[in-house]
């Protein structure tokens, strides 16, 4: 399993990375417009912070499959590793081909149905992204979506993984993965979520104000 935070926050990343297993970071356009950075700027720092062992995901701007091409090419100058997330839309797909073609691995992104996906994955994307909680917001089943999804891919594509993103709960991460998914980009908030409930916090209290009463103080 892939584990990845979908954020430019570089002092969250810092602060999360000794605590969750993850792969790399996820970023898209409105991600980095709130850094407040330039896109290069920004992807040259997260690949420092992250290492080359680490992976990057980076969204083109263009519309028309050549500038995809051209932008996906420009990315590739900066951060060598990283991977392009490219729209499924009809120029989308020409582009994913393309860059397939060229050895540059793709993200097909922006996922609202399960067919959709699989042309992502037919055109060569290595992952495709699943919009999970805009699927749901727009009265859609993310959940049935990301099962069928799942299950193309297994007999059509099993060379392209499912990268689940827009998460707004717990919840839907974990359906998820119990459907299957072999990678997720979590939001710092829900990331955080998994790490920290008010229970947990409680229940160590309660361990240290019993053992201070019996013994005084927290040694052994």
């Amino acid at each position: 399993m892939e584990l990845y935070l979908d954020t430019a926050d570089i002092e969250a990343i810092k602060r999360l990375a000794p605590i969750l297993p993850i792969k790399g970071v996820t970023t898209n356009p409105s991600i980095v417009a709130k850094s407040g950075q330039s896109l290069f700027t920004l992807l040259s720092a997260l690949h420092n912070l992250l290492g080359a062992d680490k992976l990057l995901f980076a969204q083109v701007l263009s519309s028309d499959a050549p500038n995809m091409i051209k932008e996906a090419e420009q990315l590739r100058k900066v951060v060598p590793n990283i991977v392009t997330k490219i729209p499924v839309n009809a120029e989308g797909l020409k582009a994913i081909r393309a860059l397939t073609q060229q050895g540059i691995p793709t993200l097909g992104t922006a996922v609202y149905g399960a067919g959709q996906g699989l042309l992502g994955a037919l055109a060569g994307a290595k992952y495709i992204a699943p919009y999970v909680n805009r699927i749901d917001a727009q009265g859609g089943n993310s959940k049935d979506t990301v099962q069928e999804l799942q299950k193309l891919l297994a007999l059509h594509c099993p060379q392209t993984m499912v990268l689940a993103a827009s998460f707004r709960t717990p919840r839907q991460a974990l359906d998820c993965l119990l459907a299957g998914c072999q990678s997720i980009t979590l939001p710092v908030d829900v990331a955080e979520l998994f790490i920290s409930d008010p229970a947990v916090d409680a229940a160590i209290v309660k361990f240290e104000q019993d053992w201070r009463r019996a013994f005084g103080s927290l040694t052994y």
